[in-house]
This record gives C-alpha cells, structure tokens and sequence, in this order.
C-alpha cells in the first residue's frame, strides 16, 4: 500500500467516525413541514420525487394542485394510472391569474383547493402530502398563510410529511417549516426561446 493510499485510508477513517457519531444523536422521527420554494426550476420535480419515493415505500400519500389547470402532466398521468390505489391526486387549480383573470373564480378555486388539503392531512393514513403551487395562492392571499401556518402547527398528524411548493414562500410559512429548500436559477432554456417540453416542465 502507497503512503498516499495509507493517508487517505486514515482520513476516510476519522471522517466515518465522526460521522457515526454524529448520526448516533439523531433518533428522532416525525412528519415534517417542508417547503420547495425559489426562482430556480425543480420545486414540484422534487416534491414529486419525494412522493414518488414514499410511494415505493408503501407510504399512502396524496398530492393537491393550487394552480396548475387541467393540462395532462406525466406525474398525474402516472399517479392516476399506476398508483391512485396509494395516492389521490386532485388538480383543484384552473390555471395562472394571469390566464384566469377571474380573481373571485381563483379564491373561490384557491379556497376548495385548502379544504381538499386539510382533509387529505386531517386523514392519518396520508404519509405525505404535497400542497403543489400553494405559496403562489399565498402570495395573491386567496389562501391566508396565518390559516395554514396554524393548521400545519396545531392540526397535522405528528407523523405526516406536508410538502409545500411554489416561487415566494412567506416568511411565516418559512419559519414553521422544519426543511426548507430555495431552488436558485442560473439558466434557463426559456430564456433562450425553448418552450416547455414533455418530461422536463409536464
């Protein structure tokens, strides 16, 4: 064995042990409030990934979209095609304000949206739920985030995950979360006049 393959040996060595012993304080276990919010793209990816992995572990979970229309979307078409025996999946957004521009139809849309959630989490069997797009109907306040924030803090089973996602987290939000991620952008092929495509933004 080469000096250097000795000293590597031995670094990795401290490190792993550092490490177990660190790990060794982590026991606790609990449903977490997890927020996928930023400019940058993957928010819902990820929150789907997630999903997708609770799914593979038999976890019942559900998923609820704020915003997005009736579009197909691969995940959707999945979910609904392979697993809605594990995961229900409704699609109670008509689309951007910006496309809508019926703000009392987006609130009225936003508010059915909120009572689906809080059913969906009230309901124990649900490991996971994500609340897709749901920052965005908190930042028009077609949902109120004092609501949320009090109904995730006093009302959601101690060991179901709620997944929250959207552009713009509120603060209030921010600070009862347990796991927040800010997707950053650095490019975009949009930017450079390609449209969303099949299996990369749907």
């Amino acid at each position: 064995m080469t000096d250097d393959t000795e000293r590597h040996n031995q670094k990795m060595a401290k490190k792993k042990a550092a490490r177990d012993k660190i790990m060794s304080t982590k026991t606790e276990e609990k449903g977490l409030i997890i927020v996928h919010t930023g400019k940058g793209k993957g928010k819902s990816s990820a929150a789907f990934g997630m999903v997708f992995r609770a799914i593979a572990h038999g976890m019942k979970s559900a998923v609820v979209q704020f915003i997005k229309g009736g579009m197909a979307t691969g995940e959707r078409d999945l979910i609904e095609s392979r697993f809605s025996d594990v995961c229900e999946f409704y699609t109670m957004g008509e689309g951007f304000t910006w496309e809508t521009q019926d703000k009392s139809r987006d609130i009225e849309m936003a508010q059915a949206a909120w009572a689906k959630a809080k059913e969906l989490i009230r309901d124990e069997t649900n490991r996971m739920v994500l609340l897709d797009e749901i920052n965005i109907a908190l930042r028009y306040d077609y949902v109120d985030v004092n609501e949320v924030v009090a109904f995730l803090s006093e009302e959601k089973p101690p060991m179901t995950h709620v997944i929250l996602t959207g552009r713009n987290a509120k603060d209030e939000l921010i600070e009862v979360a347990d796991l927040v991620t800010e997707m950053e952008l650095v490019k975009h092929p949009f930017r450079s006049g390609v449209k969303a495509q099949a299996g990369i933004e749907f």
